[in-house]
């Protein structure tokens, strides 16, 4: 068995190379710009995990690995389009540096090329497209409802907590179950690792949106307070609007709405008023703790399963 790390490794010898012909150079060298920015690549690597525990990695997971990631680059292209997002991984996003209308090609065209691996699978052919091209439109939906929350003034934890698995948890489920398929998993088994990843994408989701807010942007990559900015409707707003006082409530949505100079501080002191950050460690340890039970589950000899339970622990305790 590899650990995360490991296989983080040799997915990166396999992946780093270039997916895009010379020309035109100005819609293919934005797509590989992005891809040169790099990344935690965990989806891949969970498909190769999902893989191993059942089986030795095959060269079709591979091939579904890279799939996976050309795949969640695409979908981070559109994201930071549709978010006005001035940085990635801490560098520009695509649009700021090459504009929105090539940023948007260049995504498209990750996204063929995504599809060119899958067409390399030599087993369980369209198996893996049937789960991948149901996930790729999990994710679709997932952002829609999410830009249509911006739309909204109040949004419930349940309604959150949908569209989070659609537009996070799926692909990383997903691509747990991908591996596992091509290991030859029985259904059960597979099952539970979908769940797994289900709720540790969860869990993953609440620890990115707590970072949003409280973490340090030199090692967070990405704008701290940029969602706040753009008034979105994460675990946090939510959770502090529905405990705030009215007074609290009523300031909160006034920032929301005039958009102050000084209105990420003003939030950020409401959240830290209405206990915000405690309760999003207790909501991330309840999805971690069912993501496990899940992982234990599984009908494989249990030293197959640390470097996943590993990995989980790493991707809900990390700071970047």
């Amino acid at each position: 068995m590899h650990s995360f790390q490991e296989l983080s490794k040799q997915f990166s010898g396999h992946f780093n190379i270039k997916h895009f012909p010379e020309k035109p150079a100005s819609l293919y060298e934005p797509a590989d710009y992005f891809l040169g920015i790099g990344g935690k690549r965990i989806r891949p690597v969970m498909c190769l995990m999902g893989n191993e525990l059942f089986d030795t990695i095959t060269p079709d997971a591979y091939h579904v690995a890279t799939a996976i990631e050309l795949f969640h680059n695409f979908t981070l292209i559109h994201d930071d389009i549709m978010d006005k997002a001035p940085l990635r991984r801490g560098m520009e996003t695509v649009h700021t540096k090459y504009g929105e209308s090539t940023a948007l090609l260049a995504g498209d065209v990750m996204l063929i090329q995504a599809y060119e691996q899958l067409n390399k699978v030599q087993n369980h052919f369209h198996k893996v497209l049937q789960v991948f091209n149901k996930t790729a439109r999990e994710v679709c939906e997932g952002q829609q409802i999410d830009m249509d929350f911006e739309k909204m003034d109040l949004v419930q934890l349940d309604d959150y907590l949908n569209m989070i698995e659609l537009k996070t948890s799926v692909l990383i489920a997903a691509s747990l179950q991908l591996g596992a398929i091509l290991g030859g998993a029985g259904e059960g088994n597979a099952k539970h690792l979908y769940e797994f990843g289900r709720n540790l994408g969860i869990a993953f989701q609440v620890q990115d949106d707590y970072l949003d807010a409280f973490g340090d942007p030199e090692k967070f990559g990405k704008q701290v307070g940029g969602d706040i900015m753009a008034n979105k409707k994460t675990f946090l707003l939510i959770h502090a609007l529905s405990v705030a006082s009215p007074a609290q409530q009523s300031e909160l949505k006034d920032l929301m709405e005039n958009n102050p100079a000084d209105k990420v501080v003003k939030v950020l002191e409401i959240f830290k008023q209405c206990g915000v950050d405690a309760w999003a460690k207790d909501l991330k340890d309840k999805y971690i703790d069912v993501a496990l039970q899940h992982l234990e589950d599984i009908a494989v000899v249990s030293v197959r399963k640390k470097p996943l339970r590993e990995l989980a622990d790493f991707l809900v305790q990390r700071d970047y």
